[in-house]
C-alpha cells in the first residue's frame, strides 16, 4: 500500500537520445524507512492517467500537464528549459494529489503502486493467493502503515462517539461501518503479515529478531481483538434510552430515601479539602476585576482556547518525536540483522581457516 509514503517530489530530469530523443523525470519517493527514485517520461505518465481513470471510474483529482505545452525534439535538443519546468512542476502536483488525495483508491490501485516502484512486499496478493513475498525491511514498513490504520479506527471511533452525542445518527451509523470495514481490512492484512514473517522465519531470519517481530504481530492482534470489541458497541440505544423521557417527566428515575438525603445534605459541617491545604475563596486579580459576568466566561473561554492550542502544538510535536523514535528503531533493526549475518559469516570463514590450519600442519 502507498500510505507508507511520506513524500513524492520530481527534483530533475534527463534528456536521453534512444530510441529516439526523448526527456525522462527523475522521481523520487520518500517513505518510513527507506527512499528509493523512478525514472519516468511523460508518455508513461499519460498511460498512468488512462489506467487510473479507467480502473476507478473517475480521473484522479489534479489533471496532467497538456502534452501540447511544448513539443519538442523535432530535431536536435533546443532550449526548452522553461517548458521542461513548467512541465515538471505540474507532473509533480499531479502526484502529489494523488498521495495527499482524501480518498484513497487513486493511490491503492495497482497501476499506480507499480507506476512509483513500490516495493513487492508492500503490495496486495492476488486474489486465491496466501503468500507475498517480503522482504526484511517491506514487512516493517507493513506493520508501520498497520499501525496507522488501526490509528485510522480509532479516529472513526472517536468521530461515531462525537456525532452520537450530538444526536447525529445517520453520520454517526457511517463512521461505525467506515470503522468496521477499515478494522476488516486490518485484520486480512495482519493475516498476510503473519504468513510473510513465517516465510522470513524459514528462509533464515535470525530467531530474536524472529521472536521480536512475533511480538509486534501478537500487538498488532490484540489491538485488532480490542477495537473489535469496541466497534459493536451500539451506544445510539443508550441515548435513545435517555432521551424517551420527556421534560417533566421523571418515571425511570428512582427518587432516593429521605434517610440519604439527610445523610447527603443534612450535615451542618462546612465543606473543606480532606488532604491539601483548605479551599479558599477566589480571589480577584487585576485581569479580572473589570470584567462582569459575561467578559469572565469570555476571558475563561479564550484561555481554554488557548490552552487547546498549546496542547494541539505539544501533540504535534510528540507525534513527530515519535515517528522519528520508530524510524531510528526501524534503521537499528536493520542495523542489528546486518550485524548477524556479518557475525555468521565471520564465524563460517573462521570455520574454513581452522580447516586450511589444520591442513597445513599436516604438510608440515
Amino acid at each position: 500500500m502507498t500510505a507508507a509514503i511520506q513524500a513524492v517530489s520530481i527534483r530533475g530530469h534527463e534528456e536521453r537520445q534512444t530510441p529516439k530523443p526523448h526527456v525522462v523525470y527523475r522521481i523520487e519517493i520518500q517513505a518510513h524507512v527507506r527512499s528509493w527514485q523512478m525514472w519516468r517520461r511523460y508518455s508513461e505518465f499519460v498511460e498512468l492517467h488512462t489506467e487510473l481513470t479507467k480502473s476507478t471510474g473517475s480521473p484522479p483529482p489534479v489533471l496532467l500537464p497538456p502534452k501540447n505545452t511544448f513539443s519538442i525534439f523535432r530535431g536536435p535538443f533546443k532550449d526548452e528549459s522553461a517548458m521542461i519546468e513548467q512541465r515538471r512542476a505540474g507532473l509533480e502536483a499531479y502526484l502529489r494529489a494523488i498521495i495527499g488525495a482524501k480518498e484513497d483508491r487513486w493511490r491503492e490501485s495497482y497501476v499506480f503502486r507499480e507506476f512509483l516502484g513500490v516495493p513487492v512486499g508492500k503490495q496486495a496478493p492476488a486474489a486465491g493467493s496466501g503468500s507475498t513475498q517480503f522482504s526484511l525491511a517491506s514487512w516493517l514498513d507493513e506493520h508501520f502503515e498497520l499501525q496507522s490504520r488501526i490509528r485510522d479506527v480509532r479516529a472513526h471511533i472517536n468521530r461515531r462517539d462525537t456525532l452520537s452525542d450530538r444526536g447525529d445518527v445517520g453520520a454517526s451509523h457511517t463512521a461505525n461501518v467506515q470503522a468496521k470495514k477499515t478494522l476488516a481490512e486490518i485484520l486480512s492484512r495482519v493475516r498476510i503479515l503473519t504468513e510473510g514473517l513465517q516465510e522470513l522465519g524459514m528462509a533464515g531470519m535470525a530467531e530474536g529478531e524472529l521472536q521480536r517481530r512475533t511480538d509486534m504481530v501478537a500487538r498488532l492482534q490484540d489491538d485488532c481483538e480490542k477495537l473489535g470489541k469496541i466497534v459493536t458497541v451500539a451506544r445510539q440505544a443508550s441515548r435513545a434510552n435517555t432521551l424517551t423521557t420527556t421534560p417533566g417527566t421523571f418515571t425511570n428515575v428512582s427518587i432516593a430515601p429521605e434517610s440519604d438525603r439527610a445523610a447527603l445534605l443534612g450535615s451542618d459541617k462546612p465543606v473543606s479539602r480532606v488532604f491539601g491545604a483548605a479551599l479558599k475563596n477566589p480571589q480577584e486579580t487585576g485581569q479580572t476585576r473589570p470584567l462582569d459576568d459575561h467578559g469572565l466566561l469570555q476571558l475563561q473561554k479564550t484561555q481554554m482556547e488557548h490552552q487547546d492550542t498549546q496542547l494541539s502544538q505539544l501533540t504535534t510535536i510528540l507525534q513527530r518525536q515519535r515517528h522519528l523514535g520508530e524510524a531510528i528503531g526501524a534503521e537499528l533493526r536493520l542495523h542489528n540483522e546486518m550485524l548477524d549475518d556479518l557475525a555468521n559469516d565471520v564465524d563460517r570463514v573462521g570455520g574454513k581457516l581452522s580447516g586450511a590450519q589444520k591442513q597445513l600442519n599436516r604438510l608440515g
